[in-house]
């Protein structure tokens, strides 16, 4: 709804006002019937330039048409027309504009319904075009955007419109600009907000995603037990031709297994034979020895701090 022109209507009472101080001296110059006229004509005089007088905004054009043809772009600014005879079809905002539009359950290339929320921001570059050349701008673009927007998702896949949104706003960009631009209208960007998908679809793709990592874990737990087992055959290699070294070794190991862990220790007899420690007889009594020393140390009574 087009705001009302004060600078017209401050014009309009001026002229009454100016007529009605003249009407005022003529009737007590020349009588009724001068004043009266004089009254009557800045009356008309006031209607017919406030009339006249348009105001347009900064971002604004005016579409004049002189007897329905186009004759003129008027604005931003002060502009004279004719009235009856000019008439301003449209006020056209030359700002950018944004819309919202939306394609429900519409149906992607993997036949999979969703529904995608858009922003599109516009401008008009030929306000003439927008006027003649369309009936409704606002309306037709609204359309057109819903339209390319089925367009798009009926031609992608539901994997690539989830992970490219960024390619999904340039396409329709493209797609809508294409249209628009006869009526004399810009498209700036397209930006994709939202993709709804079936419920049952996001927990579906939940638990694949979920199996995926899954996948993943256990093949990186498998090259991690693949790089100890070659850790461990280079650290071999270096027992090969050294058995001192190797009895040294399996001595510790087996030390520090039997003071972390007294009851039972289970040891290879190849470990045993290669330590010389008799046997199994020989293992019992280095175990009791060991047991019996973190008895006495468990004994021992603390000590105490003297005054």
């Amino acid at each position: 709804m087009r705001k009302s022109n004060s600078f017209a209507a401050l014009v309009f009472f001026v002229i009454i006002g100016v007529g009605a101080a003249l009407a005022l001296g003529m009737h007590r110059d020349s009588g009724n019937i001068e004043s009266a006229w004089i009254g009557i004509s800045a009356f008309v005089l006031a209607i017919v330039v406030s009339l006249a007088i348009k105001v347009a905004d900064q971002w604004e054009k005016a579409v004049v048409l002189r007897l329905g043809k186009f004759r003129s772009l008027n604005g931003p600014g002060l502009f004279i027309i004719i009235p009856v005879i000019d008439v301003i079809a449209y006020w056209i905002d030359t700002r950018v504009i944004t819309s919202t539009f939306k394609a429900e359950k519409t149906l992607t290339k993997d036949t999979v319904p969703v529904d995608v929320d858009a922003v599109l921001f516009w401008k008009v570059l030929d306000p003439e075009k927008a006027a003649l050349a369309v009936a409704d701008y606002k309306s037709a673009i609204s359309w057109a955007s819903q339209t390319a927007l089925r367009d798009i998702i009926g031609k992608t896949m539901l994997s690539d419109m989830l992970e490219g949104r960024e390619k999904i706003s340039k396409d329709l960009q493209k797609v809508i600009d294409e249209r628009t631009e006869p009526w004399g209208i810009n498209v700036i960007s397209v930006e994709v907000k939202d993709v709804l998908i079936p419920s049952a679809l996001e927990d579906a793709m939940s638990m694949q995603a979920q199996a995926e990592r899954e996948r993943q874990a256990r093949v990186i737990l498998g090259d991690s037990e693949r790089q100890v087992a070659e850790k461990f055959g280079e650290a071999a290699k270096t027992y090969i031709n050294n058995p001192v070294a190797l009895h040294l070794r399996a001595m510790n190991m087996l030390y520090e297994g039997l003071k972390a862990n007294s009851t039972i220790v289970v040891v290879p007899s190849t470990v045993l034979e290669t330590m010389q420690l008799g046997g199994v007889a020989g293992l019992t009594a280095l175990t009791m020895g060991l047991g019996q020393e973190k008895a006495n140390k468990e004994k021992e009574p603390p000590i105490e701090k003297q005054e």
